[in-house]
């Protein structure tokens, strides 16, 4: 699926129908976390997608790039979502060795299936992700910086 968004607010828009309409439907590995890779080029809208999800799902609070924390998580709402207990936002952009993950506590945040977990720069560390990673394709479109082509994908449809 590919999607154009013209503003932030049609970015966010969509992380709200992905997280509560795309989502439940796409592939999930059984007794593991949901993950989601968020490919893409510096200010191309992975921060600004994960902050869509956070709104939707009733995370509270400002949502920024845990650049340099690498890892931030945020308790999701049982009012707005049933599947999640916690939001898992990681930037792995500084990370040198894809083993640097595991230092996160990775193996107990994949084996969690009430974990959602979105990865910024998911390229860096693919060794350690699972096959069927929920792939998110961000690209800039032209000058204007809202202006955005996103495209979902997943490799295997399995259900929870």
């Amino acid at each position: 699926m590919v999607y154009e968004t013209n503003s932030l607010k049609e970015t966010y828009e969509l992380a709200r129908m992905f997280v509560l309409e795309e989502l439940p439907r796409l592939c999930h590995i059984k007794n593991q976390a949901t993950v989601v890779g968020l490919f893409g080029e510096l200010g191309a809208g992975k921060t600004s997608f994960t902050q869509g999800v956070a709104k939707a799902l009733g995370v509270e609070g400002d949502i920024t790039s845990p650049t340099f924390v690498l890892e931030k998580i945020y308790k999701i709402s049982k009012k707005y979502n049933r599947d999640f207990e916690r939001l898992v936002h990681i930037d792995a952009y500084r990370l040198d060795e894809p083993k640097e993950i595991l230092k996160l506590g990775w193996e107990e945040l994949i084996s969690d299936p009430k974990n959602l977990i979105l990865i910024e720069w998911p390229e860096r560390v693919s060794s350690e992700l699972q096959k069927n990673l929920i792939k998110i394709k961000f690209e800039s479109m032209g000058t204007d910086e809202d202006k955005r082509k996103i495209a979902i994908e997943c490799s295997k449809k399995q259900k929870k």
